[in-house]
């Protein structure tokens, strides 16, 4: 592709992009990022990477946004040079930077001779963790998730609440705008949390697209699967969204699917680098080291009406509120028959016990357990004893 054909849809995007007045809150972190390092961006499809790469690069005057999945690139390095020393660029926004291939080599060579920043984008985390041992010192990686849920009612409607931490919710430490915002959780579960859902109202066709480009056209840039096993990928998917949550690992995979274990922990690491399912290991003496394996929102609904699914939903929710907040996460596993809570959370080195569930949701399991370290995530806006509404978990720090 010809260089001003390139600079021109650079122009394209940004004045198209101009619809989106408000920023991700992670823009703040990419602005005032500073150092020689070039950054990585890593989110899903559809998390909004492309149109924070367009508004920051829309601030700088020497910065240039090109998407290598739509752009011809013949050679990046030769690129990046002829863009510096010709047009001024200073600043290159590469997005979805997988589709190029050895872009770690690329990287590594404009790293040492060219002096620019690079800024680029992967759907795919599973090239871009397994080139950070070579390219090393040069790239410093960020994560973008979906709109937490305090994100969410900042962007939509425009209320930013104080973050929480877990000894505020057990402590009952919040403001009252906090709970009386609970109104809107259905919505965002139901898919509000993907940007694209602030102009696309039909949430689930759309996630039904970003899967399909995930499964044919994604994994396959880092995995060498043939045809068959890639529809063997979808049925995994299939099986895991349309089962209940509890015995949903690598064990029953392969015996459901008839596939071997190992087949069935390649499927559930690319799915997962993917960011389509959250892998969850055990806590706890004797057990087995098999993951609880539950799906980002809100693929889920792909598989089920919300009614029936509502009971994974609140899981998936709770799960994916501990990567966004940073918080470790296991669950929790004993003998068989014997009921125990959910999970357990490391909350710098706080230990939480949490059980998620709903309105009818209960202390059972907690028997033996101390409670004051103990919190029950259920729906509805109750606080008796240690009952908390579970949407208070999007304001997690």
């Amino acid at each position: 592709m010809k260089i001003d054909s390139i600079i021109e849809l650079h122009k394209q995007a940004i004045e198209k992009n101009k619809q989106y007045s408000k920023r991700r809150f992670i823009a703040e972190e990419l602005l005032n990022d500073s150092g020689k390092h070039f950054v990585g961006l890593i989110g899903a499809r559809g998390v909004g990477k492309s149109v924070l790469f367009k508004q920051i690069a829309a601030l700088n005057e020497d910065a240039i946004y090109i998407s290598v999945d739509s752009t011809e690139i013949e050679n990046l390095y030769e690129l990046i040079k002829t863009l510096t020393e010709f047009y001024k660029y200073k600043i290159f926004f590469l997005d979805e930077i997988h589709f190029y291939k050895d872009y770690e080599k690329a990287l590594k060579t404009i790293y040492d001779f060219l002096d620019v920043k690079i800024f680029f984008t992967s759907s795919v985390s599973l090239s871009l963790y397994e080139s950070i041992y070579d390219l090393a010192r040069r790239v410093k990686i960020f994560n973008i998730y979906p709109f937490s849920y305090r994100e969410y009612l900042a962007i939509k409607e425009n209320i930013l609440l104080e973050k929480l931490n877990f000894i505020d919710i057990k402590e009952k430490n919040w403001n009252i705008e906090h709970i009386r915002e609970g109104n809107q959780f259905k919505n965002y579960i139901s898919g509000g949390l993907m940007p694209f859902s602030l102009e696309e109202a039909d949430v689930l066709t759309m996630q039904k697209n970003i899967l399909e480009k995930i499964i044919y056209r994604d994994i396959p840039l880092v995995a060498k699967l043939p045809t068959d096993e890639l529809e063997l990928i979808k049925k995994t998917l299939n099986f895991i969204g349309k089962s209940q949550i509890d015995g949903i690992n690598y064990s029953s995979l392969s015996n459901n699917l008839k596939i071997t274990k190992y087949k069935a922990e390649q499927y559930i690491t690319l799915l997962e680098k993917a960011f389509v399912i959250n892998v969850i290991f055990p806590e706890g003496i004797n057990v087995l080291k098999e993951p609880k394996i539950v799906m980002n929102l809100p693929y889920r609904l792909l598989y089920k009406e919300y009614e029936d699914a509502i009971g994974g939903l609140r899981e998936d929710f709770f799960v994916e509120c501990m990567k966004l907040s940073g918080n470790k996460i296991n669950y929790l596993k004993t003998n068989k028959g014997k009921k125990t809570p959910d999970y357990l959370i490391d909350d710098n080195g706080n230990n939480y016990i949490i059980e998620v569930g709903g309105k009818g949701k209960g202390i059972k399991q907690f028997k033996g357990i101390e409670m004051d370290k103990s919190i029950i995530f259920a729906d509805g806006e109750k606080l008796d004893g240690i009952k908390r509404p579970l949407f208070l978990a999007g304001f997690l720090k």
